[in-house]
């Protein structure tokens, strides 16, 4: 199926990360540098293209006006140990990975394309591990990212303490989901865990400290089929226009 957009790919020669990496950017079909966009940047990037069909999803939603003007951009992973090595809060490249987001990647984007330069429009987004990136990577830089959109995030004591220490989570506005099923999820160290207690107690927490949350729990596990399903309304929750058509 052809699409309406266009995507375009930029290579960051990460000084933190000390390697290139590339960012794969998807204009939509009505792009203009005559416009402002919101920016969300996709961890998984591969993954939220291809099996999470977020290019359709943007060429359908611009075209029947109900999100305003975005901007997706992904990264992807070498494999799912450089993967683990970026987003999990224990891997050696993580808080390398959060400085290339907020360093690197977001001045290309704002150099690049004609974007607000505001953290409220600026999105991060991940799956599994992506979200807990996502999560940890907007505490951390609370002015560059003002959006966060987390599916079945990776959730233990250091990211329930890093929510709970963290002040400028209040104004942020954050989409979280976490699947009914998800009580045994296969992890990349070969080990299995309950993914969806310790994404209530996240829940419990954002519910009091966010005033801006939205929070679903799906009827499924945790797989690419309920969270492409779910991106239908993700991205009218968290890019919308103030009338939806």
């Amino acid at each position: 199926m052809g699409r309406d957009g266009k995507m375009e790919e930029h290579v960051i020669n990460s000084v933190y990360l000390e390697e290139a990496l590339t960012v794969k950017v998807y204009k939509p079909a009505s792009f203009s540098p005559l416009y402002k966009y919101n920016i969300c940047i996709m961890q998984d990037g591969d993954d939220y293209m291809r099996m999470g069909r977020i290019a359709t999803l943007s060429d359908r939603f611009h075209q029947n006006q109900s999100i305003e003007n975005t901007i997706f951009a992904g990264i992807h992973y070498k494999d799912k140990y450089d993967r683990r090595e970026k987003y999990h809060p224990n891997g050696k490249k993580y808080t390398a990975y959060m400085q290339f987001l907020a360093k690197e990647v977001v001045p290309l984007l704002d150099k690049e394309l004609p974007t607000y330069h505001m953290g409220a429009s600026r999105a991060l987004m991940g799956d599994s591990l992506g979200g807990t990136m996502a999560l940890m990577t907007a505490i951390q830089y609370p002015h560059t990212f003002g959006k966060i959109i987390m599916q079945s995030p990776y959730v233990d004591e250091h990211v329930l303490t890093q929510v709970e220490q963290s002040d400028s989570i209040a104004l942020m506005e954050i989409y979280h989901t976490i699947g009914t099923e998800e009580t045994i999820v296969d992890t990349t160290d070969g080990k299995q865990q309950d993914f969806l207690a310790p994404n209530r107690q996240l829940h419990a927490l954002l519910q009091r400290k966010c005033s801006q949350y939205t929070y679903y729990e799906l009827d499924g596990n945790h797989t690419w089929k309920y969270w492409q399903q779910d991106l239908k309304r993700v991205l009218p929750t968290m890019f919308g226009t103030e009338i939806q058509q």
